[in-house]
């Protein structure tokens, strides 16, 4: 067994539990809140409600969540540490890494390489430091490391950012979760950039939001190739059915990928990003629908407790412990 760093302290991997790979607590557009801070409303209001939700995930029996809000989804420790220490029975695993589709944050556009060839990329640094010494003066060390690549491909930045993520990778041991779009078989980019120019193994990484497609194929693919498959955005039900992601999983679970996959929801006790009264045409979309509405679904549909178990126990703690 290994350790792996919460928001309240290391854990011994054992005692991970039933885990959700991708769930969000908070994710917040940080220059309007600090200046429009009427959007936000009550500090404390905000953090009983997200106590309130998370200790109701907890009483389903998850032990565990990672939560991959990095730069660009607004992450803030001190308020992440008030959420945990109200609600100990649950794991709060956090992030390092920088979540972009196109280009850097400005903070970047001029330093390391944009400087020139062979001039160090201080996202590196910064990731190590958060991983090694912690986050902000909080103490809160990052578990997981964060990158994306969406529908505009591998653009200049997304790969200056998913190098950044694999060398500190290499130095720190701890593993990546990348955000892909499956429609655009951007796995693949993870595959070539990350795997076989950086030398990241398939096994270390979670090819996030990999159940937003059905073409179970590809995704057999990928899994066969050692990657962890995030079947992570249950709930999100928009250019896809409830049907379509929860089928998806029980194919997948038929083939024998259970081994392969990890579940989540992709969810947030709250996210600025859309505006409040848009949330009522997604019911499901919530930290407790898997336990209410998917596993049922797919239990029925002759997906076994030794699969579930294997999803939401086994390869998660295999995932943070890494080779042996």
């Amino acid at each position: 067994m290994s350790p792996v760093e919460t928001v309240r302290g290391a854990v011994d991997s054992a005692e991970l539990g039933r885990t959700y790979m991708h769930e969000h607590v908070f994710v917040l557009t940080a220059d309007v809140q600090n200046n429009h801070p009427g959007e936000w409303g009550d500090e404390d209001e905000r953090v009983a409600d997200a106590v309130a939700k998370l200790r109701a995930l907890a009483a389903q029996g998850v032990r565990t969540i990672v939560d991959p809000t990095v730069i660009g989804l607004g992450r803030y420790i001190p308020r992440i540490q008030r959420v945990a220490e109200q609600v100990p029975e649950l794991n709060i695993v956090v992030a390092t890494g920088v979540y972009t589709y196109d280009s850097v944050p400005f903070f970047f556009h001029h330093r390391g390489p944009a400087l020139g060839a062979g001039v160090p990329d201080p996202m590196v640094d910064m990731f190590v430091g958060d991983i090694t010494e912690g986050i902000a003066g909080t103490g809160v060390k990052a578990a997981m490391l964060k990158c994306a690549i969406d529908r505009e491909g591998l653009t200049p930045g997304v790969e200056r950012v998913m190098r950044a993520v694999a060398r500190a990778h290499h130095l720190t041991g701890v593993p990546i979760t990348v955000h892909t779009h499956p429609g655009r078989r951007t796995g693949a980019e993870v595959k070539r950039v990350l795997c076989e120019e950086e030398g990241v193994e398939p096994a270390r990484i979670v090819l996030g939001h990999s159940g937003d497609t059905t073409d179970c194929d590809h995704l057999a693919e990928l899994a066969d190739a050692g990657f962890v498959l995030g079947m992570d955005r249950f709930g999100i039900n928009v250019g896809t059915t409830f049907e379509a992601r929860a089928d998806t999983l029980v194919e997948m679970c038929r083939r024998g990928h259970a081994g392969r996959m990890v579940l989540s929801q992709d969810a947030a006790c709250y996210i600025d990003w859309i505006d409040p009264g848009a949330l009522a045409f997604l019911p499901q979309w919530h930290y407790l629908h898997l336990g209410e509405d998917v596993l049922p679904h797919v239990r029925e549909r002759g997906v076994t407790e030794e699969q579930i178990t294997a999803m939401l126990v086994d390869v998660p703690r295999r995932f943070f412990e890494g080779p042996r």
